[in-house]
């Protein structure tokens, strides 16, 4: 009896083991729901009593969920200690937007490169598809829903990039990221698209890292993302420009509107 619920141990442990191994490759997300426990029963070739206990190991680390009358699902527990004290942090000091692109960029351009050697023909079937969207996306207008369509497909092809390399860091630290400057990808965007210049640019950065990927051209691939990166910091520094600029002349307005002293608590006659 002792040596069956040993054997029932080990078995447990390796099928959480291969749960993890699927979460760290991102074949199961933040989000995903897992199959029928009946048919990842039978999928694995395992009982349901040893796939019941490997999945509660996993809800007790804070890797799944299970949701009452719902299912299991994949948490966000990898990422969301990062990201929920970058949030705050990122609004209260802007000047942090500097470094996380300049990481980003280290990050990224590596990322483009191993996948340009890496990815299989389902990665790049993937990236393609996610270049396409980017690609209809920005022939269309700039109403809110087309933008925030367009912030989505943007941070979907760079993640699907970053997987790519089949590097199980790269994967997750690049999620990390996005969730934490998926705001200022939304300013950046909403200014660049005020200029059509701008926007062809980015269009065609874009495509160039695209093509580097699928050429299996390492060195082109991450020449491109470079590029890219160099010029969201421009913009990023035009854009903070072009904000104080707006907000002087806010200040200047009303130092002109009528009826000011008042507001300021003059007397009227003009004296303090």
């Amino acid at each position: 009896m002792a040596n069956g619920k040993l054997a029932v141990q080990r078995l447990s442990d390796t099928i959480a083991h291969e749960f993890e191994r699927r979460i760290l490759d991102g074949a199961l997300k933040p989000g995903d729901r897992l199959q029928p426990e009946r048919e990842l029963a039978a999928e694995l070739g395992v009982s349901r009593p040893s796939l019941r206990e490997a999945l509660q190991k996993l809800v007790s680390k804070g890797l799944l969920q299970s949701r009452q009358g719902g299912g299991t699902y994949v948490t966000d527990r990898l990422d969301v200690g990062f990201t929920d004290p970058w949030h705050d942090m990122l609004a209260q000091h802007p000047n942090i937007q500097a470094d996380l692109l300049e990481f980003r960029g280290m990050l990224e351009c590596e990322a483009a490169s191993l996948a340009a050697q890496r990815a299989t023909e389902a990665d790049l079937l993937r990236i393609g598809d996610t270049f396409a969207q980017v690609e209809s996306l920005f022939a269309q207008g700039t109403s809110p829903e087309v933008l925030e369509q367009q912030v989505k497909a943007d941070l979907a092809f760079h993640q699907a990039i970053a997987e790519a390399a089949h590097n199980v860091m790269f994967g997750h630290l690049t999620a990390s990221l996005f969730r934490v400057i998926n705001d200022h990808i939304d300013r950046n965007l909403r200014h660049l698209r005020r200029q059509d210049g701008d926007w062809l640019k980015l269009r065609d950065q874009h495509r160039a890292i695209w093509d580097g990927i699928r050429n299996r051209d390492p060195a082109a691939a991450s020449a491109a993302v470079r590029a890219h990166i160099d010029f969201v910091r421009e913009s990023m520094v035009a854009r903070a420009r072009h904000e104080e600029r707006e907000s002087r002349a806010r200040v200047a307005r009303r130092l002109t509107k009528p009826g000011l002293g008042r507001e300021l608590g003059e007397s009227d006659a003009g004296v303090p």
